[in-house]
């Protein structure tokens, strides 16, 4: 892939398949604590001259859009007259990289901003990780442009205390909010590049086993260019975009619940009102929204008492839920043929 990138991520070979040839776009954001920067996403219209729906692809950490590459290739292929676009956070892909520590919050200042640039309507919300309170934070600021709602393992409620939490998952002595307090921020690459390519459950010694390896290929730049783990890790190679990916993860035991931490350049940050406005809004103005959700179950955001409080405000997600005892977090990695069949469902049936 042949790109003329105009940002200054560390991402420079992209995959030739990290976005349709042609649909690379650049948006300058124009305010908040990320003016000036530019932003990567890919806009392409399929099928037809005029698209019938309009499908928003939101990544979390430590993703970028390309994690939808699967999901976009098949929607493509339907040949369903569709516009599909999606976004790389900022320090994340082929954006620019981040200058402070950032979170959910601050992500959903920068994509509502682009939102309503495009102003996009009868959106076809699709969301995954942080993707979640990112993407939902974003729309549910403007919720009239949402039409249905795609859920892929992530959520915007207080993580239940039952079975896997963020204390105990992927292994109780390893757990995932441990890995930015063992590994400094010039190694992240690596652990960013073994936790979305590991999908399926396995033992802590296995993915000690991965984290190493693909750690020792990170720090000696040796990942093939090729493959999806270069991406992971490459735009991460920046140190100032690991520690904005790392501090996500140092807040994931308090998913949901909202938290407080103090930043090198803006002081004192709290989302604990930004996650209170997501779950006072979602259900006023989304409970009829016609939704769906697919659940890698080895994982938290994908355990039933997470389901069921997605179900709770989102009533008609209960007949379209799909789920996967045997498939983690990264579940759009992995079923993405079954997530868009429910996104074409959604938009076609």
């Amino acid at each position: 892939m042949s790109l003329q990138i105009p940002t200054n991520t560390p991402l420079k070979k992209p995959p030739a398949d990290y976005c349709p040839k042609g649909a690379e776009r650049w948006f300058t954001i124009p305010g908040g604590k990320d003016t000036g920067k530019t932003m990567f996403y890919y806009d392409i219209s399929v099928g037809g001259d005029e698209p019938e729906a309009t499908i928003v692809l939101v990544h979390g950490n430590p993703e970028t859009s390309y994690t939808y590459r699967y999901i976009r290739d098949e929607l493509i292929r339907s040949e369903r007259p569709l516009r599909i676009i999606a976004m790389d956070h900022i320090g994340f892909g082929l954006s620019d990289q981040a200058d402070f520590e950032m979170v959910d919050m601050h992500h959903s200042e920068n994509l509502i901003q682009l939102v309503r640039y495009l102003d996009l309507s009868e959106v076809t919300l699709c969301i995954h990780d942080w993707g979640g309170p990112i993407g939902v934070g974003a729309f549910i600021e403007d919720p009239y442009r949402v039409k249905n709602l795609m859920v892929m393992n992530t959520t915007i409620f207080p993580m239940p205390k039952q079975g896997y939490t963020y204390k105990n998952y992927p292994h109780p002595v390893l757990t995932w909010a441990l890995f930015p307090r063992l590994y400094p921020a010039f190694a992240w690459g690596g652990v960013a590049a073994t936790a979305v390519s590991s999908a399926e459950p396995q033992t802590a010694l296995s993915l000690i086993r991965r984290a190493t390896g693909n750690t020792l290929a990170h720090l000696c730049n040796s990942m093939s260019k090729t493959s999806p783990e270069y991406v992971w890790s490459q735009s991460l190679r920046s140190i100032a975009n690991a520690r904005s990916s790392m501090r996500n993860v140092k807040q994931t035991p308090r998913w949901g619940y909202g938290y407080r931490y103090m930043d090198e350049s803006y002081g004192l940050q709290d989302n604990t009102e930004y996650y209170r406005n997501m779950q006072e809004r979602v259900p006023r103005y989304w409970k009829n929204c016609p939704a769906a959700g697919v659940f890698g179950q080895w994982d938290p955001c994908g355990k039933d008492e997470v389901i069921a409080q997605w179900h709770d405000v989102l009533p008609r997600m209960k007949m379209a839920t799909l789920k996967y005892p045997n498939v983690g977090h990264f579940v759009e990695e992995v079923k993405w043929k079954e997530i868009s069949s429910e996104i074409l469902r959604l938009n076609f049936s």
